[in-house]
């Protein structure tokens, strides 16, 4: 039987002078992608989510509703067949300050809805794009 494990991130989002940003980070394989990172021993879903994008991004955020999940099973040297869950939320940056965890990730930016959603498409992993399709239907952002 596969191994499971869980991992937990976020599309977050700020608003400013009444314009919305998009955080996109720029992950260590030169990808566009969403904070996100394993759950430890003891954590919810949710915990995991809002620790990671703080590790990640320096940026502490308070979930507003899950996006989605993604699923899929990847093989791993050590332990075979993987199965691996991501569960993602809409989280709204609340305080910190941008800065990127230089271990896991080469930067983290804000951008405008329809710049990150371009960058996506163009930068970003496939399955990503059903979650910020989906975070900016909830955000009301028209693409």
């Amino acid at each position: 039987m596969a191994k499971k494990e869980i991992s937990a991130g976020g599309v977050v989002y700020r608003k400013e002078n009444g314009e919305l940003h998009i955080q996109l980070i720029l992950d260590r394989y030169g990808k566009i992608s969403l904070a996100k990172g394993k759950m430890e021993p003891g954590e919810t879903i949710e915990q995991t989510a809002l620790r990671e994008i703080e590790e990640e991004t320096g940026v502490i955020g308070e979930i507003i509703s899950p996006v989605d999940i993604i699923a899929y099973t990847y093989y791993n040297s050590v332990h075979g067949e993987v199965d691996k869950e991501v569960h993602y939320y809409l989280v709204e940056a609340k305080a910190g300050q941008l800065k990127p965890q230089i271990e896991e990730i080469n930067e983290v930016a804000w951008y405008d809805p329809h710049e990150a959603w371009s960058r996506q498409q163009q930068g970003g992993y496939d399955n990503n794009n059903r979650i910020l399709h989906k975070a900016l239907t909830l955000l009301e952002v028209d693409l």
